[in-house]
């Protein structure tokens, strides 16, 4: 595992619709979407940064030796104060920056497909598609972080009222390195108990 890699994995969310704290929900043999997420990035060289929120701060005993945890207090204000929250404890020189979700469960051979195709290009962003519709995780070089103090269009300048994440997206999109994949699986989210009904049996 690389001290240089980080993956921000967001699960401070209320997870409103699925009626259910999604970090619990099981996922794989013996995980839960938590453990499966975290155990795919290890495997993938990342150490991963676990965002919670107040409602789920137990969890942290659920991720293992290895991986940061962040406490969110404010998590209703928006994912974007999550992922801010979650910079804070990324240190300045890492070279790749993954940010996921903890309802965006994804195989160790994407995040491996991922970052060789991230590294090999020397990418600002990398990004994976299937059938032309951009998918999860992102990966960021350290550029991203923040190439101008002033600029909102980078990680660290972030905010709520001006899309978040949506709107580096925008501003970047054309230099974005996208990945084709042949499996609709990284356009994954676990939303609601039914599309989670429907993916489980995949999760073996």
């Amino acid at each position: 595992m690389s001290p240089k890699k980080f993956a921000i994995v967001l699960a401070a969310g209320a997870s409103t619709r699925m009626g259910t704290c999604k970090t619990s929900l099981p996922w794989g043999e013996g995980k839960t979407l938590l453990t499966y997420q975290l155990e795919q990035w290890f495997n993938a060289g990342f150490t991963p940064v676990v965002v919670l929120g107040s409602h789920n701060t137990h969890k942290q005993q659920d991720c293992p030796l290895g991986s940061l945890t962040v406490i969110n207090p404010h998590a209703n204000a928006g994912k974007t104060t999550s992922l801010l929250i979650g910079l804070q404890h990324i240190p300045p020189n890492f070279e790749v920056l993954a940010i996921s979700a903890v309802d965006q469960p994804r195989k160790l051979d994407i995040y491996q497909k991922l970052l060789l195709a991230h590294q090999e290009n020397s990418a600002m962003i990398t990004a994976p598609t299937y059938e032309g519709k951009m998918g999860h995780p992102l990966l960021f070089s350290n550029g991203m972080r923040c190439l101008r103090r002033a600029a909102p269009t980078h990680l660290q300048n972030i905010r709520e009222e001006t899309l978040g994440l949506r709107q580096i997206i925008k501003e970047f999109y054309p230099v974005i390195h996208q990945v084709k994949f042949d499996t609709p699986a990284m356009l994954l989210d676990i939303n609601t108990p039914e599309v989670y009904q429907e993916h489980l049996h995949n999760s073996e």
